[in-house]
């Protein structure tokens, strides 16, 4: 009996954990669309901005930049998006490293 107990915790707590990155992924592509899609393009093809297909920036790379803006200046990201939490950032940075 306590090993059958062990066992669903086990189960519950694996399952809690992967919850949020599937929410996450889903999460991203909406906020994506509403505030990446208009400068790069829906799939990310570029337009005013550059295109994101195929982006050679880790996740973490593009997390960064959308939550605190490129201090270098090398990229039009000059500035944080408005309104875009870090878990947010980390959901849209997740979304484009699926763009292909």
């Amino acid at each position: 009996m306590k090993k059958s107990i062990f066992l669903l915790v086990v189960v519950a707590l694996c399952f809690c954990v992967a919850l949020p990155q599937t929410a996450s992924a889903q999460d991203g592509a909406g906020l994506y669309k509403a505030k990446c899609a208009g400068c790069h393009g829906p799939g990310g093809e570029g337009k005013v901005g550059p295109k994101l297909q195929g982006t050679s920036m880790t996740a973490d790379q593009i997390a960064t930049l959308v939550t605190t803006g490129d201090t270098a200046k090398k990229v039009p990201h000059k500035k944080p998006l408005n309104g875009v939490s870090a878990d947010d950032a980390k959901a849209i940075a997740a979304f484009v490293k699926t763009l292909k």
